[in-house]
């Protein structure tokens, strides 16, 4: 599994969308701005955001962005996988139940499902209010 610089960046911007929540609309340029990200990326990544219904957003003179829940009600794997898709160290795992034709004789399927567990509860133990707040023991974004 590799984590690809929008599922970064997507956890980035709904870090800043929360830190800097005033209850108005956050401006994209804003964002870029602080988080050093450009504008036409963020504007990538906003639009799979709002379809998620993670974010809200309002067009016009005081558009921009507001997260559309707390901070504590998001869940990190959730984002990730918003962005990334499918996060499973190997492909077979993607299909449920397994479609692989060797997944019967396949002596190493237990370490790659283990591996999966892992990554699963590792992403998804943490919420967006746990990264504002900088648990320690986690790594930078």
């Amino acid at each position: 599994m590799k984590v690809s610089t929008k599922g970064r960046y997507a956890l980035r911007i709904m870090i800043d969308l929360g830190e800097h929540n005033t209850g108005e609309y956050i401006r994209l340029k804003d964002i870029s701005e602080r988080q050093g990200i450009t504008f036409k990326y963020l504007e990538q990544i906003m639009p799979m955001l709002t379809k998620a219904g993670y974010v809200k957003s309002y067009r016009g003179n005081n558009g921009g962005y507001l997260l559309a829940k707390r901070p504590e009600d998001y869940i990190v794997g959730d984002i990730l996988r918003t962005t990334e898709g499918s996060l499973v160290p190997i492909p077979c795992l993607a299909d449920m139940p397994n479609q692989c034709e060797r997944n019967e004789k396949c002596t190493t399927l237990a370490f790659w499902e283990g591996l999966n567990k892992v990554i699963n509860d590792y992403i998804n133990k943490y919420t967006l209010a746990d990264l504002m707040e900088g648990q320690d023991g986690m790594y930078n974004i």
